[in-house]
């Protein structure tokens, strides 16, 4: 086993975009540009920079831990234009002065208040006839740019998935995966092993402990 192959994909299109080689693809076709392409010679290192070094760690440093298994991964991002980045701003400004819309009296009762919102009904409603001092109604005005509506945070465009064979086709660079909530851990392995192959980001992604039957 190379040492590419024991990299993420992530890592691997780091490594890609460091040496000016293009990202899209599988991660045994990401390897094998990487196999092909040829290494770029390290610069040696000098006295200087390896006293540098020791002044900085010690050999004792939890830094210099075995255990690796935690250690932090960027996760993958979405190749977006400039528009799309222009709009995914305007959402979020959107999206911080849309005020909370709750439900009619759930300041009142506090199990209305942990309730998703209800349209108010009543003749006599306050909230139905948007007086100043109770909360506003939802409203068309609200709604959000439309490029760019529906979209994960991140820039992803959510694939609803329930079993591996559905992962193929997605585009990595502007889909995302998130698995069905009703999916059980086993068929969820699958979808991460074969996710993992294709360079596919999962948006729900749980830690499941392999052992027993699930191996």
């Amino acid at each position: 086993m190379t040492e590419y192959e024991e990299m993420t994909v992530a890592q691997l299109k780091d490594v890609l975009r460091e040496r000016g080689l293009p990202v899209s693809g599988r991660k045994a076709e990401l390897i094998e540009r990487l196999q092909e392409a040829p290494e770029e010679e390290a610069p040696e290192a000098t006295d200087e920079d390896v006293d540098d070094f020791d002044e900085d760690f010690d050999a004792d440093d939890e830094f210099f831990d075995d255990e690796w298994d935690d250690f932090h991964v960027a996760r993958q991002k979405p190749v977006l234009d400039e528009s799309t980045i222009s709009d995914i701003e305007i959402l979020n400004a959107q999206k911080k002065k849309q005020p909370a819309f709750r439900r009619q009296e759930w300041f009142r009762y506090r199990r209305l208040s942990k309730t998703g919102w209800r349209k108010p009904k009543g003749m006599h409603s306050k909230q139905r006839t948007n007086r100043k001092y109770r909360s506003p109604v939802v409203r068309i005005g609200y709604r959000k740019i439309a490029s760019v509506r529906g979209l994960h945070p991140s820039g992803f465009e959510e694939v609803l998935i329930h079993k591996p064979g559905e992962l193929e086709g997605i585009d990595p660079e502007r889909q995302a995966v998130r698995i069905g909530s009703r999916v059980g851990n086993r068929k969820r392995m699958q979808i991460h092993d074969r996710a993992d192959d294709l360079g596919l980001r999962i948006l729900n992604r749980r830690r499941i402990e392999r052992r027993g039957d699930l191996l």
